[in-house]
């Protein structure tokens, strides 16, 4: 983290294109917002664009603007977040959601610094920044020719890479010192401390959701509580350790439970000769990639992440296995 804090300052006094690169929740808006105040444009606007939560078209249209008439709702002319965002910064998150025909535009911008607004033939020149965030590997979108390889090489002048919260869990007491100040003083209440092994808990703890999970389970920790420590007792069930019931879904099965299962049903269903051993470990590694694939919704990196392996592996264990249903 101290490598990307000072990459964050050596880059925000240029005019370079940033291209933030990290899983939801390592805190990528928050570097963007850094980059821009210690820019010289700090004194301008900061534009925030989930690219991801808007279609094609309405995206289009918060990004370049429209002028009346230019389709059935525009009633009046309006100006886009570029033209917003003049002496300023644009903060594109999720760039890699943009259309393929939506990235040609966004390569004008920024390569011309200039665009025209929906249903308008008038093109109009901006001066901002634009620092672009994904939780992707664009490489991998332009392999796939889902991704331009110009906008690609455009947006990733300086690329910084946030790293995952399981990776530095020694930021863990920080972090939620930070925490227990900020959403005591929010809830009127005094600051509590962390029980020594509810700490504990929370570095060994995996962090799908990284620092934003975090910081959520602080805050329900500070609600919960009554005294002035925060026992683990008030940490959600998973974070210990014990898988929670879902709504719909039975149980999480036990690790060892599982083990134990394969292993007497392999001993019962072996033949003479054959290998017991690998046939157990074969079975215990299908259940447990399984298992990892949808603890994070099938998402293939992600998961190979977690488990340890490089991505090749973990595709040619799926295709084994057959779990293309647990994997997207």
């Amino acid at each position: 983290m101290r490598d990307v804090y000072e990459l964050t300052r050596r880059v925000a006094d240029s005019h370079a294109t940033v291209l933030l690169l990290g899983e939801t929740g390592t805190g990528k808006e928050l570097i963007a917002r850094a980059v821009h105040e210690l820019s010289r444009r700090a004194t301008g606007p900061f534009i925030r664009v989930n690219c991801g939560a808007l279609s094609e078209s309405l995206l289009e249209s918060e990004l370049f603007g429209h002028v009346k008439g230019a389709f059935t709702s525009a009633v009046d002319n309006r100006t886009g977040r570029f033209e917003a965002a003049h002496g300023g910064t644009v903060f594109l998150d999720e760039i890699n959601s943009v259309s393929y025909t939506l990235q040609v535009k966004l390569l004008r911008v920024l390569q011309e610094h200039e665009f025209e607004r929906v249903g308008d033939t008038k093109t109009i020149s901006v001066d901002c920044r634009i620092v672009a965030a994904t939780n992707r590997d664009l490489a991998e979108l332009v392999e796939q020719e889902r991704f331009r390889e110009d906008l690609y090489y455009r947006l990733n002048v300086v690329p910084i890479y946030l790293p995952p919260l399981r990776e530095r869990a020694d930021d863990i007491p920080a972090l939620v010192d930070f925490f227990l100040h900020k959403y005591a003083k929010e809830n009127d209440r005094p600051v509590p401390r962390m029980d020594a092994k509810a700490l504990r808990m929370l570095q060994m703890y995996g962090w799908p959701g990284n620092v934003r999970e975090l910081e959520n389970y602080v805050e329900r920790a500070i609600v919960l509580a009554r005294g002035e420590v925060i026992t683990e007792d008030l940490l959600p069930p998973h974070v210990l350790g014990k898988a929670p019931v879902r709504w719909g879904r039975s149980a999480q099965r036990d690790l060892a439970s599982i083990c134990t299962e394969l292993v007497s049903h392999g001993l019962a269903e072996s033949t003479e000769g054959e290998d017991v051993h690998a046939r157990v470990v074969s079975l215990v590694e299908k259940e447990l990639i399984q298992q990892v694939l949808r603890q994070c919704h099938g998402v293939q990196t992600k998961t190979a992440s977690r488990l340890g392996i490089n991505r090749n592996t973990l595709h040619k264990k799926i295709d084994e296995y057959d779990l293309q249903d647990d994997a997207r």
